[in-house]
């Protein structure tokens, strides 16, 4: 998948980026304290999430309308996982900054453990996956009526949210080589061991 990169201004990459990618770290912790609402205003800036492989227990698919602090719609398909185990995780931004060029926003986590998360979604507006097993497997289900996977409480409360729309679920399911466009992620619990955050000039980005 080519990737093309936005130009945004410093100040944005610096207040907007840097902030949002390491609150990657605490962001179960401040959800389990109820401080980080489930549903949030997303910048609507688009960044890769990637993985060799991820394992999950609970699995959904269902369609959403997020919604930018500006009040910009931004239709995104949202995969969630109940409980999930990923290896070789990376999430990369891109963007052009005046006068320093082309700069990579690039986060990696696990070193050969794996990275652990409860009740994790991706809100995408692309996804690929180069092998996808899953078991006891819905297609078609009412969105109102998933329960084999997680839906966000703040998605069901939503005016976007269509209770009689399509969606998908599975009791588990395995997916490797995972590529994704994302304009948002949240989690219950996220554990990445060996987490690393590098800013590098040029193109990095995941995939």
């Amino acid at each position: 998948m080519s990737h093309r990169a936005g130009r945004t201004r410093w100040r944005r990459f610096a207040v907007v980026l840097v902030p949002s990618v390491g609150a990657c770290a605490t962001v179960g912790i401040a959800m389990a304290q109820g401080v980080l609402a489930a549903s949030f205003f997303i910048s609507g800036q688009q960044f890769q999430l990637a993985a060799d492989s991820l394992t999950a227990r609970g699995f959904s698919l269902y369609g959403m309308v997020d919604v930018t602090r500006k009040h910009e719609l931004v239709p995104v398909a949202v995969t969630g996982f109940r409980h999930a185990t990923i290896d070789g995780l990376c999430q990369s931004v891109v963007v052009d900054v005046p006068v320093l060029g082309t700069q990579t926003l690039r986060l990696t986590g696990g070193g050969g453990r794996s990275v652990e998360t409860s009740n994790f979604f991706i809100d995408a507006t692309a996804e690929s996956v180069g092998e996808a097993n899953f078991s006891g497997l819905d297609i078609g289900v009412a969105q109102g009526a998933v329960t084999k996977g997680p839906v966000r409480s703040g998605d069901r409360n939503s005016q976007f949210f269509d209770p009689d729309g399509v969606a998908q679920q599975a009791l588990s399911t395995t997916l490797n080589d995972v590529r994704v466009s994302a304009v948002a992620v949240s989690a219950g619990t996220l554990s990445i061991p060996g987490l690393r955050l590098r800013l590098e000039q040029g193109n990095h980005a995941c995939f």
